[in-house]
């Protein structure tokens, strides 16, 4: 791939869970708050890193076939339904269980993401690129002010990351070369697939997505990414914004 040349850049799009928002803590909050309503002691971030791990094996499910392809919301109510037995989270009603499946839809961001975006979208179209179905981050940014020029959502496509189609198809709505677009993410396995669809890339890590002294199991290796930043401030500085 050429160099990075950071002036032909024209729009950010951003991983959401763990790149945005801090799914574990959201999550956790509001699985402590309905076993305390049921008087019942639940592991509640044990219970979130359970539902986030169940997470990529429905996803890869669904490409196989072995189930029909099916939203965020409609995978995460799949995954919960299998937990709340193991975790001894019960009985819950249907529409108890759906409160809580949309926890995912009310996580707070990181400390630096409001001010980072802000900076960020004074100069380039920003955007979503997620998993997460379009009501679920809609939802999310309207909650927590996520400042979104766009909302784009594998659900659109009936494909989830990493799937080629995502990134180059996300690229092609916005109106630009796959090479002005940067992916902004903590994983480094979406940033290698984004890369792979002739994205640049921008690697955020995120030290304390799964609590603290608890890394990611998605390594950086020997992958190299255009840009590397401590945050979303630090972001738009290397950007000269």
């Amino acid at each position: 791939m050429a160099s990075f040349d950071p002036t032909q850049i024209r729009a950010l799009v951003f991983d959401v869970f763990g790149t945005v928002v801090d799914w574990r803590s959201g999550v956790a909050r509001d699985v402590a708050a309905l076993a305390a309503s049921k008087g019942v002691r639940v592991d509640a971030p044990a219970f979130a890193d359970a539902w986030r791990e169940g997470y990529r094996p429905a996803m890869d499910r669904a490409r196989r076939g072995e189930i029909a392809w099916t939203n965020i919301d409609g995978l995460h109510r799949s995954i919960l339904d299998e937990l709340l037995p193991r975790f001894g989270l019960g009985p819950v009603s249907n529409e108890e269980a759906d409160v809580l499946n949309r926890s995912w839809h009310r996580l707070d961001p990181w400390p630096d993401v409001l001010s980072g975006l802000h900076a960020l979208r004074t100069r380039f179209v920003i955007s979503t690129l997620s998993n997460g179905n379009v009501a679920l981050l809609v939802n999310m940014a309207k909650r927590a002010g996520l400042p979104w020029d766009c909302v784009l959502s594998a659900e659109m496509f009936q494909k989830y990351k990493p799937d080629p189609e995502v990134y180059s198809t996300a690229a092609q709505l916005l109106g630009f070369a796959p090479q002005q677009v940067l992916m902004v993410a903590a994983h480094p396995s979406d940033l290698a697939a984004a890369q792979g669809s002739g994205l640049r890339t921008a690697y955020v890590p995120r030290p304390l997505e799964y609590g603290a002294g608890e890394p990611s199991a998605d390594r950086v290796g020997e992958r190299v990414f255009d840009i590397v930043a401590s945050d979303f401030v630090e972001l738009a500085k290397q950007l000269n914004t």
